[in-house]
């Protein structure tokens, strides 16, 4: 179970996961040591799943955004299948869906050319029989999940507040 000040953790590691463990610590009542501790736990037991960095597609050549519906005339929710997508480099996501078609994936390419030559390989999947690409023109915003609560959006003053 995540309590609340696992919350307030998350909530600043979202925020900014390069903070040292005694930063982090003041913001949330707790000792640099506890709050290393709290987070190693909250790793260990799959709720961190990884630290990274968010960088810029358009910056690293990866300008062009997709989501792709792709359509198959059998079960694609198997791990073959889910092979041959990790294989994609160019495939950012993929889920398997319930509705009109079997698979979602996003992709970001650099170039049209180079998401035509992706759907290629797409539709190359055994069992595949189509696809359907909807080509972001635009992205307002791409949020985190919300770890303060699960009832309302995350504002900057939570992950300011003190724990409750």
């Amino acid at each position: 179970m995540v309590d609340d000040i696992d919350r307030a953790l998350l909530a600043h590691l979202q925020h900014d996961a390069t903070q040292s463990y005694a930063t982090l610590g003041k913001a949330v009542g707790l000792s640099a040591g506890s709050a290393h501790d709290r987070v190693r736990k909250l790793r260990e037991r799959g709720v961190i799943r990884r630290t990274t960095i968010d960088v810029d597609p358009a910056a690293v050549d990866r300008g062009v955004s997709a989501f792709v519906m792709v359509n198959a005339n059998s079960w694609m929710g198997d791990a073959p299948t889910r092979d041959v997508l990790v294989a994609i480099p160019e495939i950012q996501e993929a889920h398997v869906i319930a509705g009109a078609a079997a698979l979602l994936v996003k992709i970001r390419t650099a170039t049209t050319e180079d998401l035509q030559a992706a759907l290629r390989r797409i539709f190359g999947i055994d069992g595949v029989t189509g696809t359907q690409a909807i080509v972001v023109l635009e992205t307002f915003f791409e949020r985190p999940v919300s770890v303060l609560d699960q009832d309302r959006e995350p504002r900057q003053a939570d992950v300011d507040a003190p724990p409750r």
